[in-house]
């Protein structure tokens, strides 16, 4: 009899290991609490494949073999716990794929930055000639392709929610770009974030190799309690390195095994101090699997950048509209903010998940003119800038927020959308709330 398969959720990655576990002849049912987007439960149907929505019927599922859990299925969910306790093993979508492929893997984390890292990464491996995928976090479910897609190479983009789900899986190429506190509405308490962000170096061995930020004390901390047994190398904006990364004189310098690549910083396709930090990431990764010197150099120089992240939509009557909705924790806003050289018009809020505002604080005095709330409980970000900042409004969609900011901002002020927090109490995620944000500035 063949095993039994449970997957819960049924969004992207679920539909995708329902996918690949009938292919591999589990026998596979999915459950999801809420409601399936028409393309997977279509997709099921044809796959033939039994699920249920609305619901999820516990006879159904604690018979498990296996089972495939939704990062965004808390560990604490009376459901887990009770399969925990039966001793059912439960997984990420990620390590259920990783299990049918023999790709070289390359997996990226990191509170800010990852998807950017990810993108850049593949972008440099395709252009290459690399037969390479990109999943996780971007783009499309894991086990999906895995079932379709024979892959040398896979880029994945890892959040600490997959990575807590993954157990015997490795990255050859593991990348961490820093931590700083996020999500801590989830785990409780930042070292149990750090631990769980320290994962990526998980089961890797001599021939692997881990790349990671130098500059980032949280992660030189993390690092102490782990034995390493991958190569290292660092990447610094602060220091030289001698196997790994680094910026000198306007320059950026990728050091490895005896052979230097040298490119100036303005050549980036990607301006800004956290920008340079993905960039040289990318690039130790494009040097060891031997992609050529000037590959790597013109990658880094044509790359395009990331819907959602400081994306520039253009100007209205001389006011710069900058889109930034992918930003959901107070770091990110803070690198947004970093960037800024005009006086910014600032939309803020939604769920918040833990944030300190006094970390900008200095950024918000010295570049803020006005703050636009955009979410249903605006009264921590009220409580944190009152008195810094003179206007503070409250609004509760996309177009208001954004007719608000026209007519506070003038020319040469820029509108920024940085959120710093979740979307979900207006908006279906950060994506939909980019785009309603772009759709606005367009109908002005």
């Amino acid at each position: 009899m063949a095993e039994r398969l449970v997957i819960l959720g049924g969004g992207e990655s679920g539909a995708g290991a329902a996918y690949l576990g009938q292919k591999k002849g589990w026998d596979v049912f999915l459950s999801d609490k809420g409601k399936l987007k028409d393309k997977y439960s279509a997709n099921l149907k044809d796959w033939g494949i039994d699920f249920e929505e609305g619901t999820h019927s516990e006879e159904k599922i604690l018979n498990a073999d296996l089972v495939v859990k939704s990062p965004g299925i808390p560990e604490t969910a009376p459901l887990v716990q009770s399969l925990r306790g039966k001793g059912i093993p439960v997984v990420s979508e990620i390590e259920f794929g990783l299990k049918y492929t023999n790709a070289k893997t390359i997996g990226i984390t990191g509170t800010n930055g990852k998807t950017t890292t990810t993108l850049l990464t593949h972008h440099m491996l395709t252009k290459g000639g690399l037969n390479a995928g990109l999943a996780g976090n971007v783009g499309k479910s894991l086990a999906w392709q895995v079932a379709d897609t024979e892959f040398d190479y896979l880029v994945i983009e890892l959040s600490s929610f997959q990575l807590d789900g993954m157990f015997e899986s490795r990255s050859n190429l593991a990348v961490l770009m820093n931590i700083t506190p996020d999500h801590l509405d989830r785990y409780g308490s930042m070292d149990k974030y750090i631990e769980s962000k320290m994962r990526i170096t998980q089961n890797q061995t001599s021939e692997d190799a881990f790349i990671f930020c130098a500059d980032d004390s949280t992660i030189a901390n993390g690092m102490k309690n782990l034995d390493l047994k991958a190569m290292q190398y660092p990447f610094s904006l602060e220091a030289t390195v001698a196997e790994g990364a680094y910026t000198e004189n306007g320059n950026l310098n990728i050091n490895l095994n005896n052979s230097n690549l040298k490119m100036s910083i303005h050549e980036l396709a990607l301006q800004g101090r956290h920008n340079t930090y993905n960039s040289m990431a990318a690039g130790i990764v494009g040097r060891l699997v031997e992609l050529r010197k000037d590959l790597v150099r013109e990658s880094l120089s044509d790359f395009s950048a990331v819907e959602h992240r400081l994306e520039n939509i253009g100007s209205v009557h001389g006011i710069e509209f900058i889109n930034d909705s992918k930003a959901t924790n107070i770091n990110s806003t803070w690198y947004a903010l970093e960037c800024m050289t005009d006086q910014v018009v600032w939309i803020v809020g939604g769920v918040d998940k833990g944030n300190d505002y006094s970390m900008v604080e200095d950024l918000v005095r010295d570049k803020v003119k006005a703050i636009i709330c955009l979410g249903k409980d605006n009264e921590k970000i009220h409580k944190a800038f009152e008195g810094i900042v003179e206007t503070i409004v409250d609004t509760t969609s996309a177009e208001e927020a954004v007719k608000t900011s026209y007519y506070l901002g003038k020319k040469g002020d820029t509108v920024l959308l940085s959120p710093a927090c979740a979307s979900f109490d207006l908006f279906e995620n950060y994506e939909d709330r980019g785009r309603q944000f772009k759709a606005a500035v367009r109908s002005l």
